[in-house]
């Protein structure tokens, strides 16, 4: 059963810089409504940081999603990301409405908000998960790869609120009309007294964050170890080019100086659920198939029959990538 004292899920509804709601929290919110209803239908509710008047264009948006309470705080000093303030904020709002469970996107915000939060409240925080469950104690239980993904660990904290950190793309989103009357609540800013330490003065996207949506594709083809050189990635580009889909690579490609660490999938990488996964000389350690196992659909090559990578894919063809791609595209271009 819950805490006593504590109750309700608290959500961070994170902002992109083209002030989005970041997909992570709608993903996070599905998977919190069942966490919900295993406590008893406790509320789930979201907090909201932004400049000022942002919150009136997402009140539908949150009502929709079937969001109890969004607690909202609103100042121009908070349009762009601050490590003191937002901790700082959440941390007081946690103290005064005591939620049990306090989900955060394990994005690059939310990996540097969450622990600042942890240790100023004194609890503890699982990151990285990919996956959520409550037990039958009434704890979260808190599922992520551990022993350089070679185990998964379902970890239970022993203080409230109870933190975790989610990878993005882990949980789908349903598209469920769930629309109720949200509670908007107006929360004071009073940060100031707060030393702002960093100051952000211009900020540049890459060329590699534009080319290689990797959140996105439908269809990502990867390369592992098994393409062998900077030849060997060439032509998987070219393959991906000819289908439609993005490039993407495992840690060992990538330690290899095969690939830019932009594009891996995987345990320290990214998460992705395309229709497509195409595996190319990936040979399946955990490690790279933690980061695509929710595919829709999963084709390996792969020169060695008995590669784990075949264990999870739905079509596999046994065979030596420099022979079976050029063959391809030789055929279909």
């Amino acid at each position: 059963m819950p805490n006593n004292e504590n109750s309700g899920i608290l959500i961070y509804a994170q902002l992109t810089r083209e002030e989005y709601i970041h997909t992570v929290f709608f993903e996070l919110l599905d998977k919190a409504k069942d966490l919900s209803q295993k406590l008893g239908g406790v509320d789930v509710n979201a907090v909201f940081i932004s400049r000022n008047g942002l919150i009136n264009s997402f009140k539908e948006s949150f009502q929709n999603m079937g969001v109890n309470k969004v607690y909202y705080f609103e100042d121009d000093n908070l349009k762009n990301y601050s490590t003191e303030y937002y901790s700082k904020l959440i941390v007081d709002l946690v103290g005064v409405i005591k939620p049990e469970i306090l989900l955060i996107g394990a994005t690059n915000q939310g990996r540097d908000l969450a622990p600042r939060i942890a240790a100023s409240l004194g609890t503890g925080l699982t990151a990285d998960c990919i996956d959520l469950d409550i037990n039958e104690k009434g704890q979260l239980a808190a599922t992520r790869p551990t022993f350089g993904g070679q185990l998964m660990a379902t970890i239970l904290c022993k203080n409230y609120p109870q933190m975790a950190t989610v990878r993005p793309n882990v949980f789908k989103v349903h598209s469920v009309d769930d629309k109720v009357e949200t509670e908007f609540v107006s929360c004071p800013v009073n940060i100031s007294y707060v030393k702002n330490s960093v100051e952000l003065l211009e900020f540049k996207k890459t060329v590699e964050t534009l080319i290689n949506d990797l959140d996105s594709a439908e269809i990502i083809v990867a390369g592992g170890k098994g393409l062998k050189n900077q030849k060997g990635f060439e032509l998987l580009k070219r393959f991906a080019d000819s289908i439609g889909g993005t490039v993407a690579a495992t840690r060992g490609a990538i330690e290899m100086g095969l690939a830019p660490a932009s594009i891996q999938v995987g345990q320290t990488g990214k998460t992705v659920h395309p229709k497509i996964y195409i595996a190319c000389g990936i040979s399946g350690a955990v490690q790279h198939t933690v980061g695509m196992t929710g595919s829709e659909h999963i084709i390996a090559i792969n020169n060695d029959e008995n590669a784990p990578i075949f264990e999870i894919a739905d079509t596999g063809i046994v065979g030596d990538f420099f022979d079976v791609v050029p063959e391809y595209l030789e055929t279909n271009t």
